[in-house]
């Protein structure tokens, strides 16, 4: 898989960085970058393109400092992104901080979204096994 070499990386983090290591998630999406910054255990992202998630803490959002090549990362393999949303570093990276970011309440997946979210989890776990 390859990606778009002209377009900035993003990583998210709750803490502050100067560096990231290797193993690291980054993104060309500032926007799910951002959402990661939030440390959430769930993500769901919508038909139309808009991103929930369960995450609750102050976020740093950052910007890779060099350039990086097409043996520096790989795609996410546990991803539910679309493909090519999520990678990993090979190698650890310079990030920039770019600013701090707050949860945005309508980004706060409901409780009952949750409970969706789980059953569907819950259904393809048990067609996995069938």
């Amino acid at each position: 898989m390859d990606f778009e070499h002209s377009l900035p990386w993003y990583h998210g983090s709750p803490s502050e960085l100067t560096s990231i290591r290797t193993g690291s998630t980054i993104t060309q999406k500032i926007e799910l970058a951002r959402i990661f910054s939030h440390k959430p255990t769930i993500v769901s992202v919508t038909d139309d393109g808009q991103i929930k998630h369960n995450g609750t803490t102050l976020g740093y959002l950052y910007v890779v400092a060099e350039e990086v090549r097409q043996n520096d990362v790989s795609p996410h393999p546990q991803s539910t992104m679309a493909p090519g949303d999520e990678w990993l570093t090979k190698r650890d990276l310079i990030v920039q901080f770019l600013n701090l970011v707050e949860v945005l309440p309508e980004e706060q997946l409901s409780s009952i979204d949750l409970a969706a979210l789980q059953q569907l989890i819950d259904e393809r776990r048990k067609q996995e096994r069938s």
